[in-house]
């Protein structure tokens, strides 16, 4: 049996990414979702071991002395990382194994792992990112600027992934997310546009918000 792909998938916060998840694994059974450790606390209705392992610093730094994590990083002031058992094992199963995390980590893993499928998960366009941003209740207004600004710079990397997915619509994108990793990389996309005009739109807005 040959070893399943290892997905990376990255996204601005307010992406939909996580529930684009969800969508995916609900839809198709050859996934595993790898699951992230974090010291950030807690939102409301997540879980302890089904939206991540939640950790002090003191634990985290401890699974990061003893090499159990495949990358780990700093975002917003907390760390999270990828326990590296649980993905070598779905990977010898067969299964696709999807990791959710953020650029930094995205960006190392691919230095680890050149095979991997880097997938980058954003909104139309930058007035959504904020609108989603702000609708979710779940950030005071000096947050919402601070992932604004973290947004600016992600959007700086979106180049180095190997395919930008537009969740606009949650059907349609769990249906395209399959597809692009079915394709086993063979699918050639040119976002270059995209990119460009999401990068300058971010940028504008957290100098306006500043």
């Amino acid at each position: 049996m040959a070893d399943g792909i290892l997905v990376v998938v990255s996204g601005f916060s307010g992406s939909g990414k996580g529930t684009l998840m969800k969508k995916l694994m609900s839809e198709y059974d050859n996934y595993a979702l790898s699951i992230s450790a974090t010291t950030r606390s807690p939102r409301k209705g997540e879980k302890e071991g089904r939206e991540y392992f939640f950790r002090s610093k003191e634990e985290f730094e401890k699974l990061i002395s003893g090499d159990e994590l495949i990358e780990y990083a700093m975002f917003c002031n907390n760390y999270y990382g990828t326990p590296r058992d649980y993905v070598l094992e779905q990977r010898k199963s067969g299964k696709n194994v999807i990791l959710e995390i953020e650029v930094q980590g995205a960006l190392k893993i691919k230095e680890k792992y050149p095979d991997a499928m880097l997938i980058f998960i954003t909104p139309p366009d930058a007035n959504t990112l904020k609108d989603r941003l702000v609708n979710r209740g779940t950030e005071c207004e000096n947050d919402i600027k601070a992932r604004l600004k973290q947004a600016a710079w992600e959007a700086g990397c979106m180049s180095k992934y190997d395919y930008i997915l537009i969740n606009d619509d949650l059907e349609r994108a769990a249906k395209e997310l399959n597809h692009i990793i079915e394709s086993h990389g063979n699918l050639k996309v040119d976002s270059k546009d995209f990119i460009e005009k999401i990068e300058k739109d971010l940028k504008t807005m957290f100098l306006e918000e500043k």
